[in-house]
């Protein structure tokens, strides 16, 4: 049995960030930087959907939204968000993030341009992987200068172009 704790989410987007800035500057300097933002988008995004679909498969069940409202506590940890949620059911989940120490160590490493690349691009993403009949919205965030960001999710009512999972 192991003893050793999982590395928290904040630390390892902090390691993902350092060697994803070398991986920018060298496409950029060798594609633009067009392509280097566009590539880190894609590796970002499809990471993403794929821990989604590792934490639905670690569930055993296509997750609802309560499913995902206690996975957040991993986002959490350290105090890496704090959040106000207005909206907790299997249906719907809404919450404001009013502190994102994501941002802020992104902007310390000098990354505050790519931040939203790589945290703010994996959080619909996620839902694809997670179960793809979760709608997410979001207007604003912190990493881009607004005061909080607002997360509202929902489930996909069951209809004829959305079969009951």
């Amino acid at each position: 049995m192991s003893t050793q704790q999982p590395v928290p989410i904040i630390e390892r987007r902090r390691i993902e960030a350092d060697i994803l800035r070398r991986v920018h500057d060298v496409l950029a300097a060798s594609h633009g930087a067009e392509v280097a933002r566009d590539t880190i988008r894609d590796a970002v995004t499809r990471s993403a959907v794929d821990q989604g679909a590792s934490f639905r498969a670690a569930l055993g069940h296509m997750p609802d939204l309560a499913d995902f409202a206690e996975a957040l506590r991993l986002w959490t940890a350290e105090d890496a968000l704090e959040l106000t949620v207005h909206v907790a059911r299997a249906d719907i989940l809404e919450f404001d993030v009013t502190r994102c120490r994501y941002a802020e160590m992104y902007r310390a490493m000098g990354l505050g341009e790519l931040g939203p690349l790589l945290s703010c691009n994996r959080d619909g993403q996620f839902c694809a992987g997670y179960n793809p009949d979760i709608v997410f919205t979001r207007t604003q965030t912190i990493m881009e200068g607004a005061s909080h960001c607002d997360f509202r999710y929902r489930l996909a009512p069951a209809g004829p172009e959305r079969p009951i999972r």
